[in-house]
């Protein structure tokens, strides 16, 4: 287990190292990847496929029958 005096030399050290600038964006980076990580362990879906399954089977056959026409035209 670490101590104050150990989490307090260690902060100092990131302090030298990266300078407070830097730190809100590392720290919005590691934030991003955590959530990301926990998002994919949780089974949630990215946001297009959630997209896909949110439309209607109408919009869906006019979305397949203007791909056809393309295809077609082609």
């Amino acid at each position: 287990m670490l101590g104050t005096w150990e989490i307090i030399l260690i902060v100092l050290v990131i302090l030298l190292i990266f300078g407070g600038k830097k730190i809100p964006e590392l720290m919005r980076g590691l934030g991003k990847g955590v959530k990301s990580f926990k998002d994919g362990v949780n089974g949630k879906e990215d946001e297009a496929v959630a997209d896909e399954k949110a439309k209607t089977p109408d919009a869906k056959a006019k979305e397949e029958v203007k791909e056809e026409k393309s295809n077609e035209a082609k």
